[in-house]
């Protein structure tokens, strides 16, 4: 099977982004969406940190570090974009104005609850940012992320879409949709339902890579 590569998968997510859309990008892979939108569509990405109308990433040797993203990423921005105060951002998230926010996870359960800023671990850093407001707020909250956890020597990789979630929840029941390198899926009250998977994965192998029974057929 062909793992989607993080470009492949960012172009996958900015497929389904309907002409129109507020959008927002969470910290981590979801930046790379930004550089993928159809040409001809017409996508308003939004920074928590304070931007409305955010570009692409800058070409090499254009970059510049007072127009970042929430992740410290220098970004552009498109005619037309704004600048604002942080609670302005904050308004926006919390008053149900973006259509869609992408966002990266450490697990997902399979009906939607979404775990992403703490393992729970003793020493961990814990990084809520805007990511609470942001899975309420959003009118549809989609991950971003790898289907499995990085194999060790001693233990395989695991799969971050689980029955339940171990680790401290951001929100409960607000993921409609998981994109990952191996197949996208939606989270449902009834549980996951496959949208689509990449070459040479069948539907039973996904099955048995995440433990769950997965509804639909690509």
């Amino acid at each position: 099977m062909k793992r989607r590569t993080k470009d492949e998968l960012a172009a996958r997510v900015a497929q389904d982004i309907h002409d129109g859309a507020y959008v927002n990008l969470g910290i981590g892979q979801p930046t790379l969406v930004a550089n993928h939108i159809p040409p001809g569509r017409e996508v308003i990405l939004h920074s928590e940190n304070g931007i409305l109308g955010m570009g692409p990433a800058p070409a090499a040797g254009e970059e510049d570090y007072d127009l970042i993203n929430a992740g410290k990423q220098p970004v552009t921005l498109r005619p037309g974009g704004a600048y604002f105060h942080h609670a302005d951002s904050f308004a926006m998230m919390r008053g149900g104005h973006l259509d869609i926010c992408v966002l990266g996870a450490f697990q997902v359960s399979a009906t939607g609850d979404l775990a992403n800023w703490s393992t729970g671990e003793a020493g961990a850093i814990p990084a809520v940012g805007g990511a609470m407001d942001l899975a309420i707020g959003a009118k549809q909250t989609w991950v971003m992320m790898d289907l499995l956890t990085k194999p060790s020597p001693n233990k395989p990789g695991t799969s971050k879409l689980v029955e339940r979630c171990t680790y401290p929840l951001t929100g409960i029941a607000c993921v409609k949709r998981v994109y990952t390198d191996l197949a996208t899926l939606a989270c449902t009250p009834q549980g996951l339902v496959l949208i689509d998977l990449v070459d040479g994965l069948t539907h039973a192998e996904l099955e048995r890579l995440i433990g769950l029974p997965v509804a639909g057929a690509a």
